[in-house]
């Protein structure tokens, strides 16, 4: 049953990185509509579910008490945990550490930045932002010398392409494509791939 894990979310860059890896894991679940612009992130009942008021929410009601889990990254980890090898190697070794080291680049260096900027801009502080989006832009570039092989963490699909999608095709207009050949070859494929396409699109109303 479907019903049994509810993902909350909306159109924003974490709500899609956890339904894509719930997707890539073949992990059933029904979306839960939350309308930011309406305010429900802060309101009865969502903040129930998280105090923060901020999305994606995940509530797994196999478990008892249900499971909540808040966090985007967490829900990356909750879809490996259910499908060992979908979205890292499942065996301890240089292929597992390595899908971490390029998840972890992702997460820390490139999109918290990115949300550092988004809240600066948020609050009015523009000119502040602007250093650290040219950071996020200067970051990703980096992406480019990962690609040594199909993945950004070598010859199969992990976390660490969910992670880096998300964060390109959302600065796809500000991208160097044509001095980022492997990127954009490697983009092309993961904008086409089933999960993904799914994902990206689980929230539309």
């Amino acid at each position: 049953m479907h019903d049994m894990i509810e993902l909350y979310g909306a159109q924003t860059g974490n709500c899609f990185r956890a339904a894509i890896a719930l997707i890539e894991a073949d992990i059933p679940f029904t979306v839960r509509h939350v309308d930011l612009r309406a305010g429900a992130h802060m309101q009865q009942p969502f903040m129930a579910l998280n105090p923060a008021g901020k999305v994606p929410t995940l509530v797994d009601h196999n478990c008892t008490p249900s499971l909540v889990i808040n966090q985007s990254n967490a829900i990356i980890q909750y879809a490996d945990a259910k499908a060992p090898g979908t979205l890292a190697p499942s065996e301890i070794g240089p292929g597992r550490f390595r899908v971490f080291d390029r998840y972890f680049f992702f997460v820390t260096d490139v999109i918290a930045t990115s949300h550092a900027a988004f809240f600066l801009k948020r609050v009015g502080l523009r000119d502040a932002a602007a250093p650290l989006d040219h950071r996020v832009v200067e970051q990703l570039l980096l992406a480019e010398n990962f690609l040594t092989e199909a993945y950004m963490a070598g010859g199969a699909f992990s976390m660490a392409d969910i992670s880096a999608f998300t964060l390109a095709a959302t600065i796809e207009d500000r991208l160097p494509w044509d001095k980022l050949p492997k990127l954009q070859q490697w983009f092309e494929r993961m904008r086409a791939r089933p999960s993904i396409e799914a994902g990206m699109r689980a929230f539309e109303v």
